[in-house]
């Protein structure tokens, strides 16, 4: 079975000269020059005695220095650490305590850490550079564990997760058909897992000039003159970055949109399929599980829409083909070969993973239903679903028709002091026409907010324990 590393050489013998990536500060390197830098850091580190099954905490600055280095170690045999950047120095440390590494890989500010940081301290610090000679590279196998990186830790603490090369190349086998194009596409990536999908497949990826961190920060201007700048023909990027590119007046050549890590409710489709030539994808997936289903927005109804907006939920389309999908007991639970099976701590297994057999089957915690044509429709978290005099009700079926009304920016259903409370951000001016429409699903308590916290990873999901804690301060 072939791996990432593999499909990259063949890149290379492809296109040798063409771009692989263009970092933030527009420097570029063509596949040849990214996998000889990969080779020269690759014999550095051996000498630095970092051999097979060795664990290497990776802590780079997003270009492409940090996929040559995740190229350079894999060939060495080693599993690559990664931590949730969402969770800063904390992640850092987590990281380096839960998984115990042997080396510190690290570049710019980050090296300094391995200084002053507890955690850190102790390892091997490794640094990018080169290193002349020929010698042998160790061999990587499919059962070899490429990578362990974490959930975001937004529903409880980080859960370290543990993926194979055979495991990196069935998700490449999932995400690889959603990508593909005749064309030669510059995509914009926000999101590093596809940036490794596009290495493998020989297209070139640009980086944003942006820090990820500060998502709400970037401006349209910003946004439309980067893409121009690079003449980016796709974009990859979180629901939040596409609230700014709606708000963009050009967008260059850009001819197609993938979005997801966060719902991507209607109102935000139509703002976006109103660019003209525009196509938007959504992705549906989680940490554990990427892709899960997709939905082309052009195939979204005007029935789609009307059941959106009387609270049946967010449509995400179809299931991918290398997924199995059920619902049992209102959850979305998944089985394939890019699910992934387990995790680093075997007491997370526990709780999300059920065992049939020979078929481990992955518990979301995202609630929702198939329809009568086999599209997934969410809900919601489970856990997150409020008492309203008419039921059990699911934030998304309040959340997405919201979002549809007048002067709404963001929404969130919450239970406050053991009351359905829908706290929305937007015009206050229409907060006594939101608290009649919110009477239509049962709700009756609106509050306005200034700032709904959304998470630090994508900004595209409500914080909603942050939320509650704001609201009992």
């Amino acid at each position: 079975m072939a791996n990432l590393l593999d499909q990259f050489a063949a890149a290379v013998e492809r296109h040798p000269q063409r771009t692989a990536i263009i970092g933030g500060d527009g420097r570029e390197i063509t596949y040849r020059e990214l996998q000889i830098r990969a080779q020269q850091f690759a014999r550095k580190w051996r000498r630095k005695g970092i051999a097979h099954g060795d664990r290497v905490l990776l802590a780079m600055p997003v270009n492409a220095d940090l996929y040559a280095s995740l190229a350079g170690l894999w060939s060495l045999g080693a599993t690559v650490v990664l931590p949730e950047p969402a969770m800063g120095l904390a992640g850092l440390r987590h990281a380096a305590r839960t998984t115990r590494p042997k080396a510190f890989c690290a570049a710019g500010l980050f090296a300094l850490l391995g200084f002053v940081v507890p955690e850190l301290m102790r390892l091997r610090l490794l640094l990018p550079g080169g290193a002349p000679g020929d010698e042998p590279i160790a061999l990587v196998q499919d059962a070899d564990t490429a990578l362990i990186s974490f959930t975001s830790g937004t529903t409880g603490q980080a859960k370290a997760i543990p993926r194979s090369h055979a495991f990196l190349m069935a998700q490449h086998d999932a995400i690889a058909p959603v990508l593909e194009s005749d064309l030669a596409e510059r995509d914009l990536v926000a999101f590093p897992v596809f940036t490794l999908i596009n290495l493998a497949a020989g297209r070139t990826t640009v980086l944003p000039n942006w820090k990820m961190n500060k998502l709400d920060r970037l401006s349209p201007e910003k946004l439309a003159g980067w893409i121009a700048q690079q003449q980016v023909t796709r974009l990859l990027i979180p629901p939040s970055l596409c609230e700014t590119l709606a708000r963009c007046e050009g967008i260059g050549p850009v001819h197609r949109v993938f979005t997801g890590g966060g719902p991507v409710f209607p109102d935000l489709i139509e703002r976006l399929l109103g660019k003209p030539g525009l196509e938007v994808v959504c992705v549906y997936g989680s940490t554990e599980a990427e892709p899960i289903a997709h939905l082309e927005a052009r195939d979204i109804t005007d029935r789609d829409l009307r059941d959106m907006a009387a609270g049946k939920g967010l449509l995400v389309g179809r299931p991918v083909s290398q997924i199995k999908l059920r619902i049992r007991d209102d959850e979305v639970q998944v089985a394939g070969d890019h699910v992934n099976d387990g995790y680093l701590d075997p007491a997370h297994c526990e709780e999300n993973k059920i065992k049939e057999g020979g078929t481990i089957w992955h518990r979301t915690g995202d609630a929702g239903r198939l329809d009568a044509q086999g599209r997934l429709w969410l809900w919601g978290r489970l856990g997150s679903d409020v008492k309203t005099p008419g039921g059990r009700m699911f934030p998304f079926a309040v959340e997405v028709a919201a979002r549809q009304w007048s002067g709404v920016q963001q929404s969130a259903l919450i239970c406050l002091d053991e009351r359905p409370v829908l706290c929305i951000e937007g015009d206050e001016g229409q907060l006594s026409e939101w608290r009649h429409l919110a009477q239509g699903f049962g709700v009756s308590d609106v509050l306005y907010l200034k700032k709904i916290p959304m998470d630090k990873r994508h900004r595209s999901k409500v914080d909603r324990a942050k939320l509650l804690q704001f609201l009992g301060s």
